[in-house]
């Protein structure tokens, strides 16, 4: 039996409970359970709070966990990285008022700063050659410059409505961070195996991503020209019809070129277009 620290609400608990599910690994998001046990595969979550996931890692609390790596850096934790996820993107900035003229890091010189990333912030400013007051507060950080607690703040940014909302603007980018899935330093044989199952399963996930699997009827007079627009994995499927003059092309497009290659499959006479979207990938 596999444990993993899962953060216990959040955002990036539902991006790692739908993950699970993608991966069918079922498993009960109760979070009245401290910890709960899949009904299908040899594995339990640990429900945690986000900051206390490294820690539960690296002393085996936990053999593995999800968590961003804003957290996972701050807390400089022994672990290793196993992967990172793709998921829960943000970015560790630091924000002040927006009616003040910035003039770059020099302006936090003498400044109190309000953060509940204390470790990063005070490296970041070592490297700037800047000395700054530091204050460590949890919570809403956001309304310190607001009520007078301090002169700017460093915080996760996502969207950026929130600094608005407080009349706040970014001003500098320290780190960006999503999340990663680390692990024990120690793990048995026995659990290492679950844990390339399970990276397998996400990877088939992760692979699946804006991916489309297409097929279509196209005229064997175009075929080729059909063929060597199709970006696949690679060579496409072509099945016989019962029209001799036509055929079925099956392919896997990415949804980045997806309309561009369908416009132009369309003027090579490509009739019967069907597009499904794709669930996992085994490459």
């Amino acid at each position: 039996m596999l444990r993993i620290a899962v953060q216990s609400k959040g955002r990036l608990f539902d991006d790692t409970m739908n993950l699970l599910a993608e991966a069918d690994i079922k498993v009960s998001a109760s979070k009245r359970t401290l910890l709960v046990q899949s009904s299908n595969f040899p594995l339990e979550v640990l429900y945690l709070r986000d900051d206390d996931i490294p820690q539960s890692v690296a002393s085996g609390v936990a053999d593995i966990g999800v968590v961003g790596e804003n957290e996972f850096v701050e807390r400089n934790e022994d672990c290793d990285i196993i992967s990172r996820l793709g998921f829960s993107k943000c970015r560790l900035s630091l924000a002040i008022p927006k009616e003040i003229n910035y003039t770059g890091a020099k302006w936090f010189e003498g400044k109190k700063i309000a953060t509940s990333y204390p470790n990063i912030l005070k490296n970041y400013m070592q490297q700037q050659n800047v000395n700054c007051d530091i204050h460590v507060i949890t919570g809403s950080v956001e309304i310190s410059p607001g009520i007078g607690l301090a002169d700017g703040i460093f915080d996760i940014v996502s969207s950026g409505s929130t600094l608005v909302s407080n009349n706040l603007r970014e001003v500098e980018v320290v780190m960006n961070s999503e999340a990663l899935l680390i692990g024990n330093k120690n793990l048995t044989a026995e659990k290492k195996s679950i844990l390339e199952e399970i990276l397998f399963r996400f990877k088939a996930v992760k692979d699946a991503e804006d991916k489309k699997y297409v097929r279509m009827n196209a005229p064997k007079a175009r075929l080729q020209d059909i063929i060597n627009v199709l970006p696949g994995l690679k060579s496409p499927t072509v099945i016989p019809l019962a029209d001799d003059d036509w055929c079925s092309v099956h392919t896997v497009l990415d949804q980045k070129r997806f309309w561009e290659i369908i416009g132009k499959l369309k003027e090579m006479g490509a009739q019967g277009i069907l597009v499904t979207p794709i669930e996992k990938m085994i490459l």
